[in-house]
C-alpha cells in the first residue's frame, strides 16, 4: 500500500462511526477548517527556519487536512480525494499550456501575463463575473488587500504611480485623526482600516511583499526590545523604573547593537 491509500486508510477508520476516534467523527468543515489554516502557517514556518525534517512532517500534517475535508466530502457523496488530486492536476495542465499544450503553444514558450490571462478566462465562466470574483474571504487581511488592490488595478481602477497612493495615506491620516478627536471606535477603526489599506496599496506599487515586511519590522522589534530589555534587566532594574526619555536611549543603544 502506498503512501497515499495508507492515508486515506487511516482517515476512513478515525471517522467510522462505531469503532473511530469520537474527536475525529465529531468534526465538520467548519470545525477542521482552522487546524487547515494553522497547518499552513506551520509549513511556511518550517520554510523559514530552513528545517527539511520539520518540513516533510508539517505537509503531512497538511496532506492530512487535505484528506480529512476530501473525506468529509466523499461522506456527503459530493467528491472524494481522488477528484481534488484529479481536478488539481487537470487545472495546472489547463494553465501551463507553454508545458502541456500542443506544438504551437509550447513554441510560444511562458509569456509575462499569461497565468493571470488563463485565471482570468477561468473567472469569466463563473456565476460572479465581478472583477474581485474568487478572492477568498477567509486570507489574511493584508494578503486580502493586496490581491484587490491588485484586480482593481487590472481594470484599470488604481492611481498611475505611487505618488498618488502617499497622497491617500496622508488623506487617510488626516481622516484618521479626525476620527480620534471624536472618540468614536467605529469611526477611529474605519479610518484606521483605510490607512493600512492605502499603506498595502503602497506595498503594491512598490512591488514589496506587506505580509513579509511586516514580519520582518515584527521580528526586528522584538530582537531590539529583548535587548534592551536585557541591558535593564541585568542591571538589576525594571522597564518600569525608566521614563520614556531614559527608555528610549536604551532602545538606541540596541538598534546599534542588534540592527
Amino acid at each position: 500500500m502506498n503512501g497515499i491509500d495508507k492515508l486515506l486508510e487511516v482517515m476512513r477508520k478515525l471517522r467510522d462511526p462505531e469503532n473511530g476516534c469520537s474527536w475525529d467523527v465529531q468534526q465538520d468543515f467548519s470545525s477542521v477548517a482552522p487546524h487547515t489554516i494553522e497547518e499552513a502557517y506551520e509549513v511556511a514556518d518550517a520554510i523559514e527556519r530552513g528545517n527539511m525534517g520539520d518540513l516533510r512532517d508539517e505537509l503531512g500534517d497538511l496532506l492530512f487536512q487535505v484528506v480529512f475535508h476530501a473525506h468529509m466530502a466523499e461522506e456527503m457523496d459530493s467528491f472524494n480525494f481522488n477528484d481534488v488530486a484529479s481536478a488539481n492536476a487537470e487545472k495546472m495542465i489547463r494553465r501551463h499550456p507553454h508545458v502541456f499544450g500542443d506544438a504551437a503553444e509550447r513554441s510560444r514558450g511562458k509569456h509575462a501575463g499569461s497565468w493571470e490571462q488563463i485565471k482570468e478566462a477561468e473567472r469569466s465562466e463563473s456565476i460572479d463575473g465581478s472583477a474581485l470574483a474568487g478572492i477568498a474571504n477567509a486570507l489574511p487581511a493584508l494578503k486580502r488587500a493586496e490581491k484587490l488592490g491588485k484586480r482593481a488595478s487590472r481594470v484599470g481602477f488604481d492611481w498611475p504611480n505611487r505618488k498618488g497612493v502617499r497622497e491617500k495615506i496622508y488623506e487617510e491620516l488626516d481622516e484618521l485623526e479626525e476620527a480620534a478627536g471624536t472618540r468614536n471606535s467605529e469611526c477611529m477603526e474605519e479610518e484606521l482600516g483605510d490607512l493600512v489599506f492605502a499603506v498595502v496599496n503602497l506595498a503594491r506599487h512598490l512591488d514589496v511583499d506587506p505580509e513579509k515586511a511586516l514580519t520582518s519590522a515584527n521580528r526586528k522589534f522584538e530582537r531590539r526590545f529583548r535587548d534592551m530589555e536585557g541591558e535593564i534587566t541585568g542591571s538589576g532594574k525594571r522597564l518600569k523604573d525608566y521614563k520614556l526619555t531614559a527608555l528610549d536611549k536604551f532602545w538606541r543603544n540596541a538598534k546599534k547593537r542588534v540592527g
